[in-house]
């Protein structure tokens, strides 16, 4: 039997081929969580526009929403009445959900806000979200080249965006795992009060993948005050 050294060839191929994984299954567990907030952000944002154009309802709502929202989940960042005026925009410059799932699901929430005040044409912002993730552009990236209109220089050359993951050492994929913060769900049968739920390990598959008890791990929001 070959006797087994940290320094030996195959040892190493072997350590680099296991950290490949690892940080592959982390920024896909990331990216799931990323995922989620956003989904649940854009729905957050669609039902204020239901509601205000079915029953009237004016700008104080998100004001009586935001407070209601964050007394029952104290945690949770992101629920603050300018957030939630930038779901509601979010949902009105996104109104097919279908459209979230690639690439503006796989953004951060900056990134998204940046699109929505920088960006004005549908198919602008959809082109700068694909070449975002294409790229791995961090926020503020994203914002030089939406501010040296990339888009009109370029876009038509630009179009055939196919990676649908940034890469693991991209700024984009740096963001999307940084600076985690505890984004809980409530226990289905304490009706979100009561016992903390169980988790999975942070940052693993298993507690991405249980939904409905769970503690997960998402990144900073620009407006969480």
């Amino acid at each position: 039997m070959a006797e087994l050294t940290s320094s030996s060839k195959s040892y190493q191929e072997l350590l680099a081929r296991l950290k490949e994984q690892i940080r592959t299954a982390q920024l896909r567990a990331a990216v799931a969580v990323n995922q989620e907030l956003v989904l649940l952000y854009w729905r957050i944002g669609t039902e204020i526009l239901i509601r205000q154009k079915e029953d009237g309802w004016g700008t104080r709502v998100i004001e009586r929403l935001a407070k209601d929202l964050r007394s029952e989940f104290p945690e949770m960042q992101g629920l603050s009445p300018r957030n939630l005026g930038y779901m509601k925009a979010f949902a009105e410059a996104w109104p097919e959900e279908a459209i979230l799932q690639a690439p503006l699901a796989k953004l951060t929430w900056y990134h998204n806000i940046t699109l929505i005040q920088k960006v004005k044409g549908h198919n602008e912002r959809l082109w700068y979200a694909e070449a975002a993730v294409h790229h791995g552009w961090s926020r503020n990236v994203l914002a030089l080249q939406v501010e040296s209109q990339l888009y009109q220089r370029q876009g038509r050359a630009l179009t055939n965006f196919q990676r649908t993951l940034p890469l693991p050492q991209s700024d984009l994929a740096q963001e999307i795992t940084k600076r985690p913060l505890q984004f809980r769900f409530p226990d289905a049968h304490q009706g979100g009060t009561g016992a903390r739920p169980r988790t999975g390990a942070p940052g693993t598959p298993a507690a991405v993948s249980d939904r409905t008890r769970r503690r997960i791990c998402v990144r900073r929001e620009p407006s969480s005050a």
